[in-house]
C-alpha cells in the first residue's frame, strides 16, 4: 500500500548545483523503480543553520514529495544517511488533500538603521525642551531691559 511522504533534505552548501541534481535524480530514481510516484520537488534553496553543523552555518534545502511503500522509504533513509553531500535528511507523511508545509517565508532582514518608536517621542521632547529654554532666555533679556 502506497502511502504519501515527503523529505525535506539539507545539503552541504559548498556541494556544486550538478551534484545536488545527481542526488535529486537518484532519490527519483529509486522512488519510481520501487514502483512509486514522483510527486514533485521543490527547491528551497540556501538557508542559515539554527546552529553549525560539521562547521557549517548553511544548508542548501530541497523539499521531494513523492508516494511509496514503507519498505522504499526505509530504503531511501538507509541510502541518504550514507551520501556524501547529505547533512540531514527528515522523511514524514503528507497529510492527505494536504499541500505539505510549502515553500518557507523569507528570511528575516535584520535592519540596523530604523529607530525605535519610542525615538520620534524623545526628538519631541527635545524640541519642547528647546522652545522652552529658548523662551526663558527671551524673558530673562527682557527682565534685564527693564532694569535698564
Amino acid at each position: 500500500m502506497h502511502h504519501d511522504y515527503e523529505i525535506l533534505l539539507m545539503l552541504d552548501p559548498e556541494l556544486p548545483e550538478e551534484r545536488q541534481d545527481e542526488i535529486i535524480a537518484r532519490v527519483r530514481e529509486l522512488i519510481e523503480n520501487a514502483g512509486g510516484t514522483w510527486v514533485g520537488h521543490d527547491p528551497w534553496g540556501r538557508r542559515k543553520l539554527a546552529y553549525e553543523i560539521d562547521k557549517k552555518t548553511d544548508g542548501i534545502y530541497h523539499l521531494l514529495q513523492f508516494d511509496a511503500e514503507p519498505e522504499t522509504l526505509d530504503e531511501l533513509s538507509r541510502i541518504l544517511k550514507i551520501t556524501d553531500g547529505v547533512m540531514r535528511h527528515l522523511p514524514t507523511r503528507r497529510i492527505k488533500g494536504g499541500h505539505g508545509p510549502g515553500r518557507p517565508g523569507p528570511e528575516p532582514v535584520e535592519t540596523v538603521s530604523r529607530e525605535p518608536e519610542y525615538a520620534g517621542a524623545n526628538i519631541r521632547s527635545q524640541d519642547r525642551s528647546q522652545e522652552e529654554q529658548e523662551e526663558q532666555d527671551r524673558s530673562q533679556e527682557e527682565q534685564e531691559e527693564e532694569e535698564e
